[in-house]
């Protein structure tokens, strides 16, 4: 079956927020957690597209510069390949740089490359170039004025025009295609202008009918190479569609109700620490993590919050292991990768002697550091229970592993109920 797509995601999180947009569009996918080997890609035959869940956001240009090529090159062959990014675009010069992993995608595929970030079945919007994204609170903000995105620990966003936030991190020329020309109908007129004059071309997208529009051009024009959120997808899965290039039925799963559910937190949002008090109010038990004993290696700290787990689970219980409660003191430096992996042995010990077989992690370097402590060679999508955080089905040699449900969630995602809501299954209303 002939490859249409393939992706690199740039944390786990978001890299499941792609297998959910193509479950949705009929498209069939596996998501790698590693490079996959003959032997494991021929575990998931007929699949369509492909991904590789990688943690480039967390990393440096150097790191990228090391492990991106190779990355890539096990994608080619696909319609497009596709960097896959947040849908807040952030990033930095020097840490998760969206710009070098552009250099690094043009060197390989050529030019022009397409950037879309709007994802606005996420509240996510590209308007004249500039993001906005809905918070906690309901409200639309624009990105370097967004309550969390302004004040993110390690890559604040302080500024919404993405060209401007893209040339402290690539020298590579950016040309626009703005709102007012993709809803005029001349947005290929346009690409056709700036396209061979520009290493890669921005797309504004405010609605479903933007991404569909700009999808048809992805197709026409064979773009090789995109980079942007999981808006991207959904502009070729419309487009495919609409095309009758994909035709099978739109997955509808649905998830059972577990009685007990481990939360792994790392996240600083504060939707995730009105999350957190709202699960406990709803019968979680939550704890604490002393995260300068967990950074120093404290064998205790480990066993302890392991112990309260599997006491609390043993009675019945949800648990909540939790490392803050709403945005870091700006005194205290982030430490994503080490607090990710130190949670995730914790995790992978109380599965193992739990038997528990649905488990979230609660942020963008939880997930990726975590996850990767389980063992799993392989995702795919399960059901749908928010947008951006679907429930998907792991693949390991592990049998305590293997099955095992997970739902991975950004700080920004989910309502006050969310943690409950994964226990049961539920979909959003």
């Amino acid at each position: 079956m002939t490859l249409r797509y393939a992706f690199y995601g740039d944390d786990f999180t978001g890299s499941t927020d792609v297998l959910e947009q193509l479950a949705e569009g009929g498209v069939n996918a596996a998501l790698y957690l590693h490079e996959p080997t003959a032997e494991l890609r021929g575990r998931f035959p007929g699949v369509e597209a492909i991904g590789i869940a990688g943690e480039s956001r967390s990393r440096s240009p150097d790191w990228m510069d090391e492990n991106l090529p190779s990355a890539f090159a096990a994608l080619q062959g696909a319609g497009v390949v596709h960097y896959k990014t947040c849908s807040t675009f952030d990033s930095s010069p020097q840490t998760g740089s969206i710009g070098r992993a552009l250099d690094i995608g043009l060197d390989l595929f050529g030019s022009p490359a397409v950037i879309v970030v709007g994802a606005p079945y996420m509240g996510r919007y590209v308007a004249f170039g500039n993001l906005f994204a809905r918070a906690g609170d309901d409200v639309v903000y624009r990105i370097d004025r967004h309550p969390t995105m302004s004040r993110h620990p390690v890559t604040p966003m302080r500024e919404a025009d993405l060209i401007r936030h893209l040339a402290d991190q690539t020298e590579r020329r950016i040309e626009r295609i703005s709102l007012d020309r993709i809803k005029s109908g001349v947005a290929g007129a346009t690409f056709d202008e700036v396209g061979p004059k520009a290493d890669a071309v921005l797309f504004d997208g405010v609605d479903l009918d933007d991404l569909e529009k700009t999808g048809e051009l992805l197709l026409d024009r064979n773009v090789r190479f995109a980079v942007g959120s999981s808006g991207l997808t959904r502009a070729l899965v419309l487009a495919w569609r609409k095309r009758g290039l994909v035709t099978e039925d739109i997955a509808t799963g649905a998830a059972d109700e577990v009685e007990r559910l481990l939360v792994i937190s790392g996240s600083c949002s504060p939707v995730t620490a009105i999350q957190i008090a709202r699960s406990a109010e709803l019968g979680f038990q939550t704890e604490k993590v002393d995260v300068t004993a967990l950074l120093r290696g404290e064998a205790s700290e480990e066993q302890r919050l392991t112990d309260a787990a599997l006491a609390a689970l043993k009675s019945g219980h949800s648990f909540v292991i939790h490392s803050a409660e709403g945005p870091l003191d700006q005194s205290l430096s982030p430490a994503g990768e080490r607090l990710g992996e130190a949670l995730g042995r914790i995790a992978r010990t109380v599965i193992r002697r739990s038997g528990l077989r649905r488990i979230l992690f609660a942020g963008g370097d939880t997930s990726s550091h975590g996850v990767a402590q389980l063992g799993v060679d392989a995702l795919t999508w399960a059901a749908p229970i928010e947008p951006g955080a679907p429930l998907v089905r792991s693949h390991a040699e592990d049998p305590s592993i293997d099955g095992l449900e997970m739902v991975l969630k950004g700080g920004q995602i989910g309502g006050d109920d969310f943690f409950d809501r994964v226990r049961r299954g539920t979909p959003p209303g």
